[in-house]
Formats: C-alpha cells, structure tokens, sequence
C-alpha cells in the first residue's frame, strides 16, 4: 500500500515539474530599455534683433505754390524728373506785373525830382539864414519838407523793387533739388497767392527717412531680455538693417556704381528715439535715415527695420520640439543622467530628469532658453512618448547633418521681436 502511494506521489510531482517547466519557458522576457536620442547643450553666440514695420517719408519734402496770383502760361519741366534748386517750373503772365513795376518806376522818379528840389530850397535858406535873410519858421519848414522828400524817395525805392519781386514771382521756380512728381495745373489755370493746393511736390530722395513705432511694453520686455538696460538702449548712430516688402534685404543694385558684381547691403543709421510715449497709443517713435542711391526707397512705401538689440556669448538653443508643458503649465525639457546600474542595449543607459525651463523668444525651430539648462547637459530630443520621469533608457547622441555643422560655427541671429511669457 505505502508503495502504491510513493508511486502516486511520484507522478504528480514529475507530472507538476513538467507543467512548471513548460509554463517557466513560455513567460515573456524583460522588456528592454526604450531607445531615445539626446543632444548635448552647447552655448552659442546669438545675436538679438527686433523687425518693426516702417514707412518711408523724403528726406526733404517741399510744395511748389504760387506766391502771386495770375494764369499759368508754360510748364517747363518734365513731370518725374529731377531738378535743380532754382530752376524755372511754370510762368505766369506778366503784363500787370510788368505794369505796376513801371509805375513803381515812375512813382521814384517823382519822388526823386520832388527830394531835388527841396533839397536846394533847404540849401539856399541854410545859406542865408545867417545873414536873418529869411524867418527861422520858413528855414524850419524846407528843412522838414527835404525830410518828408527824401523818405518819399525811400518809399518809392521799396514800392519799386516790391514790384519788381512780384514780377519775378511770375517765374515759378524750384525752391530746392530734387525729384519732381506729377503737376497739379496746366496752362490756362488761374492760381492765387498762398492756395492751399501745391502745383507740385520735389521731394530729395537722396536719402530717405524710415519712421517706426515700437511700444514701450516691447521697449521693457526687450531690455530684460538682453539682460541689461544699456544693451537694449537705442543708441543714436547705431546700424539698422532694412527689409523691403517681399522680405529681401535693401541692397545696392549691383554694377551699378563699380565694378563687383555682387549687391551690396545698405545700412540704415538710427538718428533719434523720441523721449515721450504716446498716450493714446503707448508707443515711442523712432526715426532711421537710410541712404538711396537708386532711388528704390520712395515716399510711402512700407519696409521693415531690424535693429540689433544684444549679443548673448553663451546661449541656450534647444529645438521646439524638445520643449513641453507639465500639468501647471510650466516649459519642461527632459534631460538625462548616467545610469551606472543600467546597460542599455545599442546605447548607454540612462534615466530621465524632468527641469523646468524658462522660455525667452523662439528663434526659427529653436527657443532661446533664459534659465534652466547649463551647456554640456544632455536634452533628450527624439522619444518623448517612450519615456516618463525616472524611467531608465537607452540614449544615442543625435549628430548634425553634414550641411548643419559647417552652419554652428556662424552666430545665429535672432529676428523675432515676440518674447515668450514665462
């Protein structure tokens, strides 16, 4: 009987270790560490801009008005053309100038005879009053007509080269050089002294103006992004780069003043920041002289100016895509440490740190970090949904292309005017 049960026992317990061994065999392996790929932070030199919009006004902007009335008898330029200070635009009639310019002639000559013969009155009494040949109330009185002739004469002489300017008035000409734009009167039209409308407009468009506005909110957020108030003072003199309306830079056309046959870019210069802010709008103006020696920049056009704000030494770029939010809203970016423990399996083994960053401005596809990363941590870039805090993984550093590293060695420059809020 005691054999017949340790025959029993026997087979369950073979029966059990070949059902256990079966059961060990077909339980999954350990998962394996999930493979990400990380870059090393390295600081960079970076440098900041701000773009504005602009509107471009003339250098010199003067209205060609009439200064006497009459009709328009010639125009004498070409409209577009250039032209120089002094020379003839219109002509007006001139018969009534001309006219009262010779009465004015006639007046003087008037005038003249009467100081003359007052004048020898005045001597002959001088002469003989000595002698109580005449009354001292008669000599009194030819001395004071000789001084009422003589300004008479003084009077003419004003009325006659009044009249002589207002005849000369009869040639309309250009009060300064410059580009002269399209007539507002043909011959045949009546003007009149002072009207309001202008015949004409020359503008110099040697050099331009290039009026901006920045807020004084974006003037603050600027200044404590650059880290210092002096680095992101406007500072008159300073070089402004300009931007046309198709986003090309403003150059110099090229060949067309030596022989290089590449464009050349021009630089504006920043004249002044206005000292008060507007109150109905909150922005400060600021005005940009810009040479123009193709002319390309006229009146009213709409460009860009990007003026240069700071150079940071060391800074942080991170790609966009490294960057996420936490529960609370905060930028995070996942960084990796050596894992000693671990051995990951076509990598090294690391675990994941979540550090919260702050955001300054976007830069392309990278964020401009203000504080968070030091250069040489490790910023996990690709495999964001494999891994989760503390898990531990296996990293490879992820290399520039080819093409991108010859670009590391150039400074970035930044032409965003848009700060995050951190």
């Amino acid at each position: 009987m005691f054999g017949a049960l340790r025959k029993k026992f026997f087979i369950i317990f073979l029966f059990g270790t070949i059902f256990g061994t079966g059961c060990e065999s077909r339980r999954p392996p350990p998962a394996a560490e999930p493979l990400v790929r990380y870059s090393v932070i390295k600081g960079e030199r970076v440098t900041l801009s701000t773009e504005l919009p602009g509107r471009v006004s003339a250098l010199m902007s003067a209205p060609v008005r009439p200064q006497v009335s009459g009709i328009i008898t010639k125009r004498l330029f070409e409209e577009g053309s250039d032209v120089v200070a002094g020379q003839i635009l219109y002509e007006m009639e001139t018969d009534v100038f001309e006219a009262a310019y010779k009465n004015a002639a006639a007046q003087l000559a008037v005038a003249e005879a009467d100081a003359f013969s007052a004048r020898l009155l005045a001597r002959r009494y001088d002469s003989i009053i000595r002698n109580n040949a005449v009354s001292r109330q008669e000599y009194d009185d030819a001395s004071s007509s000789l001084t009422q002739a003589e300004a008479a004469v003084e009077a003419a002489k004003q009325g006659l080269e009044s009249a002589r300017i207002n005849l000369g008035y009869t040639k309309i000409i250009a009060p300064v050089a410059g580009r002269i734009g399209r007539s507002f009167v043909t011959p045949g039209a009546l003007v009149t002294a002072g009207q309001a409308q202008a015949l004409a407009v020359i503008r110099n468009l040697d050099s331009v103006y290039v009026d901006v506005s920045r807020s004084h909110a974006d003037m603050m957020r600027m200044r404590a992004a650059a880290g210092n108030a002096a680095a992101g003072r406007d500072a008159a003199g300073a070089e402004v780069r300009i931007k046309l309306s198709d986003g090309s830079l403003y150059t110099r056309l090229p060949g067309a003043h030596d022989k290089d046959d590449d464009a050349e870019e021009l630089f504006g210069e920043l004249l002044f920041s206005d000292i008060t802010v507007d109150r109905g709008t909150g922005v400060v103006n600021i005005r940009v002289k810009c040479a123009n020696p193709e002319k390309m920049l006229l009146p009213g056009m709409h460009v860009r100016a990007v003026f240069e704000e700071a150079v940071l030494e060391d800074a942080v770029l991170v790609p966009q895509r490294a960057v996420f939010r936490d529960a609370a809203g905060r930028a995070c970016v996942y960084v990796l440490e050596k894992d000693e423990a671990g051995a990951g399996a076509g990598g090294e083994s690391f675990k994941t740190v979540v550090k919260p960053v702050q955001l300054q401005r976007n830069i392309g596809n990278k964020w401009l970090i203000a504080s968070g990363l030091q250069p040489g941590e490790r910023l996990l870039v690709d495999g964001h949904i494999k891994v989760r805090p503390g898990l531990g993984v296996s990293a490879q550093e992820l290399r520039p292309a080819p093409s991108e590293a010859g670009k590391a060695a150039d400074p970035v420059r930044a032409d965003n005017n848009k700060a995050v809020q951190r």
